[in-house]
């Protein structure tokens, strides 16, 4: 796990993937069986009541693997979609 800390992982106690297969949640490529295994471990995710903290942390702690329910590809379309909207408004203030 990354050195980021957020606020307190004491959310991580409440979390769904607890006591599911953590090899669903780290995929070793993107393709054929392992995006069978992402979209068993997105669907652990959306029964989660911890998954916006999740999503937060791994985007702060640039983590591998599915948290919050969504890849690490599709966390950093997130993340530069999000740079992108900020950027501007800094520039103008």
């Amino acid at each position: 796990m990354s050195s980021v800390t957020f606020r307190s992982a004491s959310w991580q106690r409440a979390a769904a993937c607890r006591s599911a297969d953590p090899e669903l949640f780290f995929p070793v490529s993107s393709s054929g069986r392992s995006l069978e295994l992402q979209e068993r471990a997105k669907a652990v995710c959306r029964t989660c009541i911890v998954r916006r903290q999740c999503l937060a942390y791994a985007i702060a702690a640039n983590e591998e693997g599915v948290w919050g329910g969504m890849t690490e590809e599709e966390r950093l379309r997130v993340a530069h979609r999000t740079r992108a909207w900020a950027e501007p408004a800094a520039f103008w203030s």
